[in-house]
């Protein structure tokens, strides 16, 4: 079974983001995304893990270098400086390939 690199870009940031980040993700090519809510501190102080808008949320894409740094590169342009927002990325192996272009 082959396996290939690919990048699992991982996005913390409040709920209330949450339509606008799927509508932007699947804008940009991702074939899919995981959702679930986070709780945690941080600069911005502490958060709660529940789904209304005061809770966070973590949002994780497995794909490729290229869309990793286009969707990383938008969110920074658009969220960074009004949200409370971490992103960061690692390399991850994935068995099937093909799903993650």
């Amino acid at each position: 079974m082959p396996d290939e690199t690919r990048k699992l870009l991982t996005i913390v940031t409040e709920a209330v983001l949450e339509p606008d980040i799927c509508q932007t993700l699947e804008d940009l090519g991702a074939s899919g995304y995981t959702i679930s809510n986070a709780r945690g501190k941080g600069s911005r102080g502490v958060r709660d893990a529940g789904w209304s808008s005061s809770g966070n949320i973590r949002v994780e894409v497995v794909c490729s270098n290229n869309l990793a740094q286009r969707i990383a590169e938008h969110m920074r342009r658009h969220y960074y400086d009004d949200y409370a927002m971490i992103i960061f990325e690692n390399d991850v192996q994935v068995l099937r390939p093909e799903k993650f272009p």
